[in-house]
């Protein structure tokens, strides 16, 4: 395989899988591991990666949001499980805010619960919700192409007029020190006055979204918000206080 095949076969395994070993990449290029290392090194100085112990990451633009129908199809099975869990902390009769995004969207085949009213930006989200029979609230605003989601001015006017028993929440970076963050300040401006109307806020994060950045804060990380991940997530021990319990196999 020619340099510039592997690097562009290094580069599209980043892109579906966000952080990828040597050995998985020696495997895909039929290449030796000195190989794959000055690979590695080439790219990163070219700013395309970041070499981690043992493999690569992908360089998670700090403004820019990935596409729903990419994040759909990453860390699925991470995803349902979260989504299972999340759904044990809704009760019948709850008034919930459901986030738009890939995570929220796979906890909808589990809100069986009686008498539930969901009010919702995620565009994706509805559909589903109806037909399942669920009393659904679409708030208004502008659309944004990439995630679904409803934000703007007219979003937060209408945020205004509710209060949630829960709210489920998404994210693309969760750290110690810079909280809960989006790429996009009008996202993070909804999100934050839907945490606001809530008593109870639960954000549904993968691994990959912990010790990460992004460019428009949500909200701190502390007390008044709980995490739900998944189990094998490996930053579980230094994010432990603040992540929900529930749920998981003892």
């Amino acid at each position: 395989m020619l340099t510039i095949e592997r690097h562009e076969t290094i580069l599209n395994l980043l892109q579906s899988h966000d952080i990828v070993s040597l050995q998985l990449l020696m495997e895909e290029t039929n290449s030796s591991e000195s190989t794959i290392r000055r690979d590695l090194s080439t790219l990163e100085q070219e700013e395309k990666l970041i070499r981690i112990h043992g493999g690569a990451k992908r360089i998670i633009e700090k403004h820019k949001d990935v596409a729903l129908a990419i994040k759909s199809t990453k860390y699925v099975n991470e995803k349902n499980e979260i989504a299972k869990r999340a759904s044990l902390h809704v009760q019948d009769n709850d008034c919930i805010y459901l986030d738009a995004g890939s995570s929220t969207l796979a906890m909808i085949p589990y809100l069986t619960h009686q008498h539930l009213t969901v009010v919702t930006n995620g565009l994706t989200h509805v559909p589903t919700l109806v037909n399942m029979g669920i009393e659904v609230y679409m708030i208004g605003g502008y659309v944004k192409s990439d995630t679904y989601a409803n934000v703007g001015v007219q979003a937060r006017e209408m945020l205004q007029e509710f209060r949630f028993d829960k709210a489920f929440m998404g994210a693309n970076g969760i750290d110690l020190v810079h909280g809960v963050t989006t790429p996009d300040i009008e996202e993070a401006s909804v999100k934050h006055l839907a945490i606001e109307k809530s008593r109870e806020t639960y954000f549904l994060v993968d691994e990959s979204k912990f010790d990460e950045v992004t460019f428009a804060k949500i909200c701190e990380l502390d007390e008044h918000v709980k995490l739900i991940t998944n189990e094998s997530n490996p930053h579980i021990k230094k994010y432990q206080k603040f992540i929900s319990s529930k749920g998981v196999k003892k």
